[in-house]
């Protein structure tokens, strides 16, 4: 059943777009548009290979929308309720509080999740914020509090201005960011980039690019250039990648509360997780064939020596190796993310989408507590216990992966809110032709049930997606033109979906490559139905010491140790706990890649309103597998795995694995046990 059928049982939270439009918008917001333009690359920029559609042009359903209803219900909807780095005494709201990255952070998540959701308080949270950023710009172009010069956290709000612009039409924007950007331009060859925004420049790129596209001012290219210059060489990094082991407080000298220097921020976990983007972003000013490319050289390296079964790679602050005890910090989840994003748009490249839906169906839901009012700063695939110790971390704290308001470090706290939101925003994209040409179309680069609204030509077209995916395999895209209109659909095929099958209108279309683009170029009529099918067929992955993964889709399947959850202090609205392991969990699984078919059950069960939930998840792997007493815990962390396959005398048992998010304590990568 699909989840669209499932208003009556949940008032108000299923209902299309359409349906639920409110009289309480504040003024200058926005419904999504059908003849909002699409803007392209303005030369001299490279052409990108898709574009992202208008902001408010897609619209989340289903299990996506009340995935981000149950965001703003938790921790992102009430944060400034409940902490003061982003209440009522920011200095990002003229106030004497917090006064750095923090508020930045906060809204370059609220911003898009207020307007996706057509939510009155929480764009009246996020125009407080715009307001006062907007109306307090001093004289030099300089924005925000006057209490640090900082170019870092300005980057951040950079990227919250263009998406508030683009979602209300708000016409001081584009005048403050051209003020913004005269003004450093002429600072920077005094006042260079440093520390963070040294080796995060090219998210600036993108803020700079996109104020280029609307105003054509031909400096803004040179200050993109003058960044580059004096930013990190992230592609000569991975070029000659050296950072192969676990980097550790020793290898980084690092003492008490010295600030960080270049080698530590060079491996730190979030700033690797921002370079992904640097090569493609960087190939629309260059034109570099080999800068659009980079994105696959760091990809590669970064899986190869510290590649996790989740999606992520170690990062606990800094990188970790291949162990699946070791930890991912959940800022590092959300902007690797966006760089994936940014970079499939730009590339064009199915592969990315494909790693772009591992993370955001495993690793961001789960860093998360059902309620979305407590996350972890660390997850770990291999997770046998929250609490408080120092191991396994290279150079985190003992905090770093209880569930909570700001475990270890409270960077996570303002920033994970972007994390749903952006990938909402890039479920469709555009190709990058001229309007009118041929190739001028849409593309379903990621898959999630939605609504979409735009403008193809001159033709208003609106899409309807009504699928359970990841859970589920089938997709089905309605297409309605407001009148019959000739474009290209593109729908990206998985890697792992070979055997998928396409249908419109139930006739079969040519067998699609699995890992590319399948096209359907016809004259659409309203009420077409595109069909995906998918094959969800479990398949075994390999990691750390010839462990093996159980993964069906794009969801990773986790065992559920028992879970024992111990309060350890009220924060707020919210409070941090502990959790401990109430069962066994040292298994070896009793499969190999030859008979996975026969060795693996699947059991589905109707898609709830929490699909990423222990006791609702829908789907569920049964394997056999037998306990490993020599693969013991210390000090709340797995040891490392025995390399494998292994031998066990005991007893055959039958595991049921669930999507890793829904497993809060889990192991994830196994040791495999020898053919019988």
């Amino acid at each position: 059943m699909s989840l669209l059928g499932l208003g009556s049982a949940f008032p108000g939270r299923w209902l299309p777009f359409s349906a639920r439009a409110r009289a309480d918008r504040l003024p200058g917001a926005a419904l999504p548009s059908t003849t909002q333009p699409l803007i392209r690359n303005r030369a001299p920029l490279a052409q990108a290979a898709f574009y992202f559609l208008p902001l408010g042009a897609i619209q989340p359903q289903g299990w996506l929308e009340q995935q981000l209803r149950t965001q703003a219900d938790g921790l992102s909807g009430h944060l400034d309720e409940t902490w003061a780095d982003v209440g009522p005494n920011s200095g990002w709201l003229g106030g004497t509080g917090e006064s750095w990255e923090r508020g930045p952070y906060y809204l370059d998540g609220l911003v898009p999740l207020a307007w996706l959701l057509d939510d009155a308080g929480l764009k009246a949270k996020a125009h407080r914020f715009m307001d006062w950023t907007l109306e307090n710009q001093a004289g030099s172009g300089m924005i925000g509090p006057a209490s640090n010069d900082d170019w870092w956290p300005r980057i951040v709000m950079l990227k919250a201005l263009t998406q508030y612009q683009e979602l209300t039409g708000d016409p001081r924007v584009i005048p403050l960011l051209d003020r913004y950007f005269r003004y450093q331009f002429a600072q920077l060859p005094a006042r260079p980039l440093r520390d963070w925004s040294k080796f995060r420049w090219q998210d600036e790129v993108l803020s700079i690019i996109w104020l280029y596209n609307r105003t054509g001012s031909a400096y803004l290219l040179d200050l993109a250039s003058q960044l580059h210059r004096q930013g990190y060489d992230w592609a000569a990094q991975y070029a000659d990648f050296r950072y192969t082991q676990p980097v550790t407080m020793a290898f980084l000298k690092l003492h008490g509360a010295a600030p960080l220097g270049d080698l530590a921020l060079a491996t730190h976990g979030v700033n690797n997780g921002q370079a992904v983007k640097t090569g493609p972003v960087w190939s629309l000013v260059s034109g570099s064939a080999a800068d659009r490319a980079a994105v696959f050289k760091m990809i590669a390296e970064l899986d190869r020596y510290h590649g996790l079964p989740n999606g992520m790679f170690s990062c606990d602050e800094h990188l970790a190796g291949l162990d699946p005890s070791q930890g991912s910090e959940l800022c590092t989840v959300v902007e690797f993310m966006f760089s994936l994003e940014q970079s499939l748009a730009i590339t064009g490249e199915a592969a990315l989408g494909d790693r772009l839906e591992k993370l955001a169906f495993n690793a961001l839901p789960g860093a998360f507590t059902d309620d979305m009012w407590a996350h972890q700063y660390n997850q770990e695939p291999n997770q046998v216990e929250c609490s408080l110790h120092r191991k396994p971390w290279t150079t985190d704290g003992p905090e770093s992966n209880l569930y909570g308001l700001e475990p270890n470090f409270g960077c996570c706290t303002a920033n994970f809110s972007q994390g749903w939101p952006k990938f909402a925003n890039s479920l469709f994209l555009r190709s990058g032709a001229q309007d009118g040409d041929a190739d001028d179309g849409l593309v379903a680069a990621v898959y999630a049930p939605c609504e979409v609204h735009t403008m193809i030509g001159e033709t208003s077209v609106h899409i309807v997606e009504e699928t359970d995916y990841p859970f589920r395999g089938t997709v089905r895209l309605r297409v309605h033109p407001a009148a019959a209109a000739r474009f290209p659909l593109r729908l990206r095929i998985p890697a792992w979906a070979a055997g998928a099958a396409i249908r419109v209108n139930g006739d079969a279309q040519p067998a699609p490559v699995a890992g590319s683009f399948a096209r359907v170029d016809r004259t659409w009529q309203a009420g077409d139905e595109v069909r995906l099918d998918f094959p969800m067929r479990p398949r075994l992955s390999r990691w750390f010491h010839d462990s093996i993964a159980v993964e069906r889709g794009p969801l990773v399947f986790s065992y559920n140790i028992d879970e024992s959850w111990v309060k350890l202090r009220d924060r707020g609205m919210t409070a941090d706990w502990q959790v401990f392991p109430a069962s066994r969990w040292n298994y070896a699984l009793q499969v190999h890649e030859d008979s996975v078919a026969e060795s693996i059950a699947v059991a589905e069960s109707e898609l709830s309103r929490s699909p990423f939930t222990r006791s609702r998840a829908p789907v569920r792997l049964s394997v056999n597998a037998r306990l490993v007493d020599t693969w013991r815990a210390e000090d709340g962390a797995a040891d490392a795995l025995p390399p494998g396959p292994i031998g066990s005398a005991e007893p055959e048992q039958t595991l049921t694995l669930i999507p890793y998010a829904a497993a809060k304590l889990r192991i994830t990568a196994f040791p495999q046990c020898q053919k019988s």
